[in-house]
């Protein structure tokens, strides 16, 4: 039986050990750190488990844990965050989430799979306040069970301790300017998790696995570009493209088709829907990069 993780936060190289080395286990979604993003997902995907991947988090975003822990732990699911020490330390200090499991990096992800097993075959184990748990593996050791392991990153160094450090204090530079959020529908987790490795780094990127999820999304939340499967089960792209324009509010939504179809008819079909662009599967990720950017820049 696969278990089904959300994962959010900065830390990309961690979300993508789990898509790497533990499908086995989990059926893995991911989602930006945005709070209402985060509460969508855990709403309508209904998760066995919320895991947070820390690195360098802002003040404003580790606060975000009261509420996220208040609203989860009512639906009872475990919430897990992996971060290497400072990043562990600072959270503790201004998160203020009680019932939250920490996996201090270096650990191996075996470490983190059994732990993360665990807690979601016993849903919640008695709470010990803030729980923090580190891998058998030493800073520049081999992991002995899988031959590998979470690397220590850039955080680690001192300069990057201190300018954290600094920003707990108050003396942060400001918060970033706001990017620009792109909605990603696809049934296939795979093209989910691939587009939103490309264009995280430059966008805020949330994914629904169906139309139902997202317009449901909409009815939230706002977006600015909605990237769109063609063929879905259920309700496939044409369809949930007619409910996106027959909507006052939704109905200027640039919205670009992905569609394995390649024969004439079949394109001609997408056009008469007119989109904002369609790009054909499997996607070129530089296409892909120029024809957001020609919309929404």
């Amino acid at each position: 039986m696969k278990y089904t993780v959300l994962l959010s936060g900065n830390n990309q190289k961690v979300i993508s050990e789990f898509f790497v080395h533990m499908d086995f286990s989990f059926e893995c979604l991911s989602c930006s750190d945005r709070y209402d993003d985060i509460l969508h997902h855990m709403k309508y995907m209904e998760p066995d488990v919320f895991v947070y991947c820390l690195k360098a988090e802002s003040q404003e975003v580790l606060r975000r844990f009261y509420n996220i822990e208040r609203n989860v732990i009512g639906e009872k699911i475990p919430i897990v965050v992996i971060g290497d020490y400072v990043d562990c330390e600072l959270f503790k200090k201004v998160a203020n989430a009680g019932n939250v499991t920490i996996l201090q990096k270096p650990i191996t992800y075996q470490n983190i799979e059994d732990r993360i097993l665990k807690l979601v075959r016993g849903k919640r184990e008695p709470a010990e306040n803030v729980r923090m748990e580190k891998g058998p593996v030493d800073f520049y050791g081999k992991d002995d069970s899988t031959g590998s392991k979470f690397s220590l990153e850039a955080e680690d160094t001192i300069a990057e301790m201190m300018k954290i450090l600094g920003e707990i204090e108050g003396s942060g530079t400001g918060a970033p300017p706001a990017r620009k959020h792109i909605l990603v529908v696809d049934d296939d987790s795979s093209v989910l998790k691939l587009i939103k490795g490309h264009l995280s780094a430059k966008y805020d990127v949330a994914t629904a696995i169906n139309g139902k999820v997202a317009m449901k999304f909409l009815e939230t939340r706002r977006t600015d570009l909605i990237l769109l499967d063609y063929r879905m089960p259920g309700e496939n792209g044409a369809e949930v493209l007619n409910q996106i324009r027959s909507h006052e509010k939704w109905r200027n939504l640039p919205v670009v088709f992905l569609t394995g179809v390649s024969d004439r008819e079949m394109i001609q079909e997408v056009l008469r829907m007119k989109p904002n662009g369609y790009l054909l599967k499997p996607i070129d990720m530089k296409r892909l990069s120029a024809t957001i950017a020609e919309i929404l820049e």
